[in-house]
């Protein structure tokens, strides 16, 4: 007689905060394996294998890598978007005096990195990725402080996630206005177009999810042909989704819960292990000391840590806005360290920054060092205030 299998621990797994950081984690391990021994070969023409269709008028054959990271990748910034309209609408961004600190920290967050960057890489040929220290990965960020439980405030991790999701923002609109090719207006006008009958869809009641997701289909066509990147489609096409602030279920949110685990679960860990097979060898441990090393890592540590705290402390000492509750300066060191943890966005900008294979592998790199790096210290600092602040959140 075969006994049932008992489901209730992978239940429990894919329902907790952490599943998906410790996911993500494996799969840049696994990825780091990979990449160095002999299997990498076979794995980067796997990566390299093209599939899709094309013809004289349309193009849609692509490398494995690129499907991920221009189509899959797409959805995953679709979810982003979806997070930050609701964010907009119902969530702790729709009151301005609740988002004007973490939308203020955000920046302050994404500015010091990216000047810390350029110090060390203003006059050299690596100057161009000024962006990758201004991201966070907020599925990592999460994670993390998750991990933490009820030893910082509660407040703490709404103030985290509301900042990763400005984060996010910024994150997107400097793809979009620095690291976009050559524009090709036909393209944007098809897409353009249709993003005016969504929008229209939006004004006139139509809440079927498909009535979104058939034509973003083609404005994601259109925008990766147009020389803006492919994934902004995804942020444009989830701002027009209609959504309610109350506490009914919209469309907006149907289609974020449907998209939730299969991002966190498949997508992300898929991005990690095509693009974080990185093989180790001495000149990209050198490279670490180099000014693109230095600077993203550099930036993501102190830059993250200095410019998230000094713009909470200015905001609050000119009494802008107030700490989160139960939260203290402390915290905030904690909370800009784990800002650091750049990961999957930084990886991302990386990508878009070089054309050089030496640049990018060495950027990526530094971001696993420096999101390492920020999401330990984080991680030991918030447990060390809890530890000797006796800080414990009650049932």
């Amino acid at each position: 007689m075969t006994e049932k299998i008992n489901l209730s621990v992978f239940k429990k797994f894919f329902s907790s905060n952490t599943s998906g950081g410790i996911l993500l984690f494996l799969c840049v391990i696994i990825s780091l394996v990979i990449a160095n021994t002999p299997s990498s070969t076979q794995f980067n023409e796997l990566l390299q294998f093209k599939l899709g269709y094309e013809n004289e008028t349309i193009q849609l054959r692509y490398s494995v890598k690129q499907w991920i990271d221009d189509g899959l990748m797409a959805i995953f910034f679709l979810l982003v978007g979806l997070e930050i309209k609701r964010e907009l609408v119902e969530g702790e961004l729709s009151s301005p005096k609740n988002a004007l600190l973490p939308i203020l920290a955000a920046m302050g967050g994404a500015i010091v990195p990216a000047i810390i960057y350029t110090f060390f890489n203003h006059d050299q040929a690596s100057h161009h990725g000024w962006g990758i220290p201004m991201a966070t990965d907020i599925a990592f960020a999460l994670a993390i402080i998750s991990l933490l439980d009820k030893r910082v405030p509660p407040s703490l991790k709404i103030f985290l996630a509301a900042l990763a999701i400005v984060d996010d923002l910024l994150a997107i609109l400097v793809i979009a206005i620095f690291y976009s090719t050559e524009l090709h207006y036909t393209y944007l006008l098809y897409a353009g177009g249709i993003l005016a009958l969504l929008v229209v869809f939006n004004r006139t009641g139509v809440k079927s999810v498909w009535a979104y997701i058939i034509p973003g289909l083609f404005i994601w066509y259109f925008i990766h042909h147009s020389g803006i990147h492919a994934t902004i489609a995804g942020v444009l096409v989830a701002m027009t989704l209609p959504t309610t602030p109350d506490e009914s279920e919209s469309t907006l949110e149907k289609l974020e819960h449907a998209l939730a685990n299969p991002v966190n679960f498949i997508i992300i860990p898929l991005f990690a292990l095509v693009n974080t097979n990185i093989s180790i060898h001495s000149d990209m441990v050198q490279g670490l000391s180099t000014p693109l090393g230095l600077g993203i890592i550099l930036g993501l540590f102190f830059g993250k840590t200095i410019g998230i705290y000094m713009t909470t402390w200015i905001c609050v000492k000119t009494k802008i806005a107030n700490l989160p509750d139960m939260a203290g300066w402390k915290h905030m060191i904690g909370v800009g360290m784990l800002g650091g943890i750049g990961f999957t966005m930084s990886i991302f900008i990386s990508m878009l920054s070089f054309k050089d294979p030496l640049f990018i592998e060495e950027a990526k790199f530094a971001v696993l060092i420096g999101s390492l790096i920020s999401g330990t210290c984080g991680y030991m600092y918030l447990s060390f205030v809890a530890k000797k602040d006796k800080f414990h959140v009650e049932e």
